[in-house]
């Protein structure tokens, strides 16, 4: 797919903390090689670069704006609130800042998630599932308070 000069140009583009995006652009405009984003992202993992995570400056801003947790740190929810555990992921999923899992005071289950915009998401096992009356609110002060901890 690539020469060696091409493939040395992106090794050297991602060691510069280009963006995928950018790189499957100056693909296209400096070396004529038109590629999809997937293709490109497949390309720096054949190569065995890894891109450099963009610095994302941290507005003081509601919980669906923040951008970390802890890795794999499970978070006891606070006195008296219920059976509500929350664990982060070690690695976020791909395409979001943080992720992990949250199981509700009945048990159930469901996957949470920061997207790249800092929007939060929730991800239920059961796509008709509705937490019980009260668990959403406790779910986001943990989540909340989590993120004080972190300086957020």
């Amino acid at each position: 797919m690539l020469n060696e000069e091409q493939k040395q140009k992106v090794s050297a583009w991602i060691a510069d903390g280009v963006k995928l995006s950018d790189i499957q652009s100056r693909l296209g405009s400096e070396c004529d090689v038109r590629l999809t984003y997937m293709e490109v992202r497949l390309l720096v993992d054949d190569l065995k670069l890894t891109p450099k995570d963009p610095v994302v400056e941290v507005p003081v801003a509601p919980v669906a704006e923040a951008v970390a947790l802890p890795a794999a740190e499970e978070i006891p929810s606070p006195a008296g609130s219920g059976q509500i555990t929350l664990t982060a992921d070690e690695i976020p999923r791909p395409g979001t800042m943080a992720s992990g899992s949250v199981t509700f005071s009945d048990g159930k289950t469901a996957s949470w998630y920061l997207d790249q915009t800092g929007r939060l998401g929730v991800v239920p096992e059961d796509q008709a599932y509705r937490p019980p009356t009260g668990d959403v609110e406790k779910f986001q002060a943990m989540l909340d308070q989590q993120l004080a901890k972190m300086g957020f």
